[in-house]
């Protein structure tokens, strides 16, 4: 088995961030800036006034703890053509992105590169390679419409990716992060591979906590469990996660919602690390954090209602395991989604 220490740094790569928002665009600069990079070429598919913004002055990335920013200088494009073929794309849509995008990210990898997929909630590739849930290699046309990303992207190349970081686009080509980030990865079929090990040195090299796994659907789950409560709820009553929590009804169906997911993930051979109880403690460390979804809400942006909330009534039902209150609150924000569609 390969180990950490086994594993050499990169060097010399090819390297593209994908979705350069808020997340991405932190990845982008700190990997632009680590000296222990420095031969790597970094390149980011952006678009409008933050494509502009990249090309003219670089990502400036406020850590919490900063007074200055770091400046990250990348080749910053909409057209993801013209960055020819790379070791390494980090993909940091958002899901119901994805199709759309599977082409363009596809095209962009070496024979032999690979796309880590930092999404969350249930991701396309879900089971493939999953030997726990009795569903290997079956696809979910409600998060790959027609098998696109499936076949133009391969899920034999994909690592997945957890994600915990504030982040927060302030203006166009500046970016602020509230707390430290940690961010998990994992090989769909469970395998410690030398491309994990590869991928873990090169993301630490740049300033990242990344903790590789074997068994990274846990982690898909254990996030969900926040996600598909906090999300739509925060969308659907334009609350903070402070303000769901102080509440006495939301916080009842935010317990419901998450005691559901649970069960989904149980059924499906996971395991979520922390109690409900726990899990809540955490949240309540976010204080008056707007969510994700909410932020979208606002600013008239189309939801990322499949990954997130829809998928857990399909995987419940594939499951035999009911979701009432998450089936309720799903109806009310595809609804939303389809009112915001329409502005």
């Amino acid at each position: 088995m390969t180990t950490q220490q086994d594993a050499a740094s990169p060097k010399d790569k090819a390297i593209c961030i994908f979705g350069a928002g808020a997340i991405g665009g932190a990845l982008a600069a700190r990997l632009a800036t680590a000296q222990a990079l420095s031969g790597a070429t970094i390149s980011v598919v952006a678009r409008g006034a933050h494509l502009q913004a990249i090309r003219d002055g670089g990502i400036h990335l406020w850590a919490a703890d900063s007074t200055e920013p770091l400046v990250g200088k990348v080749h910053a494009t909409d057209t993801p053509a013209d960055l020819g073929k790379q070791d390494l794309v980090v993909v940091t849509l958002k899901g119901h992105q994805l199709a759309a995008a599977a082409d363009d990210i596809a095209d962009l990898l070496k024979p032999g590169g690979r796309v880590v997929m930092i999404q969350n909630g249930i991701p396309w590739w879900y089971f493939h390679g999953d030997t726990a849930s009795g569903l290997e290699g079956k696809r979910l046309d409600a998060l790959d419409p027609d098998g696109r990303i499936w076949e133009a992207i391969g899920p034999e190349r994909v690592i997945g990716g957890v994600i915990y970081q504030g982040a927060q686009m302030s203006e166009p080509g500046h970016i602020r992060l509230s707390g430290f980030g940690l961010l998990h990865i994992g090989e769909p079929t469970g395998a410690l591979s030398d491309d994990l090990w590869e991928i873990t040195a090169l993301l630490q090299a740049s300033g990242w906590t990344v903790k590789p796994t074997d068994r990274i659907r846990d982690e898909i789950w254990l996030k969900l469990q926040g996600n598909a409560a906090f999300n739509p709820i925060s969308a659907l009553t334009r609350t903070t996660v402070a303000a769901m929590l102080s509440d006495a009804g939301l916080l009842d169906l935010t317990r419901r919602v998450m005691t559901e997911v649970r069960d989904v993930a149980e059924a499906l051979g996971c395991r979520i690390s922390l109690t409900i109880d726990e899990r809540l403690d955490h949240s309540r460390a976010l204080g008056a954090a707007r969510t994700s979804m909410l932020q979208d809400v606002e600013q008239g942006r189309r939801l990322e209602v499949t990954p997130l909330t829809r998928a857990v009534s399909l995987l419940g039902n594939l499951a035999g395991v009911p979701t009432p209150a998450n089936d309720i609150i799903l109806a009310l924000v595809s609804e939303l989604d389809r009112a915001l569609a329409q502005r």
